[in-house]
């Protein structure tokens, strides 16, 4: 790998994809996330930086608000920053240092490989991942007592498993939890419905359910890359929140999947009750900084995204 130097911005018509999705299939931090198919359908605009012929790359997710051109982290695109063979703390700082000026706002997640980069200010997110290649005995001995209590409950209620059903059904329920569903919300959805198909297609997505009494109770999109499981988008009915509905889903996921070379990725989270119940499962916390720079001038350091 030679050292960060030769970093150069490239607009989104400029970006050779096929070149941009074999550095991606090669780092050693891959993720589904940074995969071109992957931008193209989830973020609004995306141009990139390249590391000499994409040695290394990050993507630069992009928007604009009042004439201003600003980096966000799109819907259901947990990490991104820079993605290599090998990436180094001095990789990391080049290439944030190399964020074009134009980009006055940068509020944007890079990923798990990312830490340590001192000469950029960042703070670290939660996540929480679990090492799937063990027998299915071992894992689901590490299971606090109260997911095994409430697996348990949802085996004696009735509840069955049911698998790689329309995604539609996951988002449909997931719409109903969402508390203001605006025009941006549409949106994003959409932007999802099309990368499921996308992924589906390539056999890199699937969906779980539980049912009770013919009525799905608790629903799962995953997507899965780079030996991961990404447990994308989750649809619950209220339902099967007394029943433990949702433990029974990940319970029959790992079941699954016990013994394979795969992470469990849970994407979070920052929230105590989700991190607690990920950690629930044996899922061990994996961390991933999120940057933050705000260079607009003094009477607009307000705006958000």
């Amino acid at each position: 790998m030679s050292e960060p130097g030769n970093i150069q911005y490239l607009s989104h018509q400029q970006i050779d994809k096929t070149k941009w999705d074999h550095c991606i299939d090669n780092a050693g931090n891959g993720l589904i996330y940074a995969y071109s198919f992957y931008l193209d359908q989830m973020a609004k605009h995306w141009d990139a930086l390249v590391l000499n012929d994409y040695e290394a790359v990050m993507p630069l997710t992009w928007n604009k608000k009042y004439g201003f051109d600003y980096l966000y982290q799109p819907f259901l695109t947990a990490q991104l920053g820079v993605f290599a063979r090998q990436v180094t703390s001095e990789m990391v700082s080049s290439f944030i240092n190399s964020i074009p000026r134009k980009f006055r706002l940068v509020e944007i997640a890079l990923n798990h490989a990312n830490k340590g980069s001192a000469q950029v200010d960042t703070q670290l997110r939660i996540n929480y991942v679990l090492d799937m290649n063990h027998p299915i005995e071992f894992l689901q001995q590490q299971y606090r007592e109260n997911i095994r209590r409430n697996i348990k409950k949802s085996l004696q209620a009735g509840c069955s498993v049911t698998k790689d059903f329309a995604a539609e059904k996951v988002i449909e329920l997931a719409l109903q939890q969402m508390k203001s569903y605006d025009k941006e919300s549409a949106g994003n959805v959409e932007r999802f419905r099309k990368l499921y198909q996308l992924l589906h297609a390539k056999k890199m997505a699937t969906t779980y359910g539980i049912l009770l009494n013919g009525e799905m109770v608790a629903s799962c999109v995953f997507f899965f890359s780079h030996q991961r499981a990404y447990y994308i988008l989750v649809g619950n009915h209220p339902n099967g929140k007394t029943i433990g509905a949702s433990h029974a889903l990940i319970d029959a996921f790992i079941q699954d999947h016990a013994g394979k070379d795969i992470l469990l990725d849970f994407e979070g989270s920052d929230i105590p009750n989700l991190a607690f119940f990920y950690s629930s499962f044996g899922a061990k916390e994996e961390n991933y900084p999120f940057l933050q720079i705000n260079k607009l001038p003094f009477y607009l350091k307000w705006l958000k995204r």
